[in-house]
């Protein structure tokens, strides 16, 4: 049996959907820290650094690295979404890559040389809330024992 659909294209597991969707919004994200107005102070934001003063949405700390960061990471996404292991991993791995981002958003003064990313007491909060839930949702959406098929 084929794995098309009537309009023949692939079909997508819900792990795979998931992740296709996570990594959309990281590319919208970067994106969106490229335009004036919706990240204040644009005219301040510096390659990388926390010298940076744009603020996407006026909340977050972003620069030129943080958005280039946030467009590789969709661009991954999408790439590893293709498989439904590949999207497991992206949103397990990637859960544990901001959650090691909020850690280091916490060990590091925000003022000094090793925020060259940048981030701000905002990032940190988002850093931890995608890293809980991209790990949830890659945890919750491994097979279920009864989906596996056994020889």
């Amino acid at each position: 049996m084929s794995s098309t659909t009537n309009s023949g294209t692939a079909s997508r597991t819900p792990v795979q959907l998931v992740a296709v969707v996570v990594s959309v919004v990281f590319l919208l994200v970067g994106v969106l820290g490229f335009i004036p107005g919706i990240t204040t102070d644009y005219d301040r934001l510096t390659f990388a650094g926390h010298h940076s003063m744009a603020m996407l949405l006026g909340v977050f700390a972003v620069s030129v690295l943080h958005n280039l960061v946030h467009l590789a990471f969709g661009v991954a996404g999408l790439l590893l979404a293709r498989t439904p292991a590949g999207a497991r991993g992206y949103l397990i791995g990637g859960g544990a890559v901001y959650l090691v981002l909020w850690v280091y958003g916490l060990a590091i003064d925000h003022g000094s040389a090793a925020n060259f990313v940048p981030v701000n007491s905002a990032d940190n909060w988002l850093h931890l809330g995608l890293g809980v839930g991209m790990a949830v949702l890659g945890f919750a959406l491994l097979p279920r024992q009864r989906d596996v098929i056994r020889p």
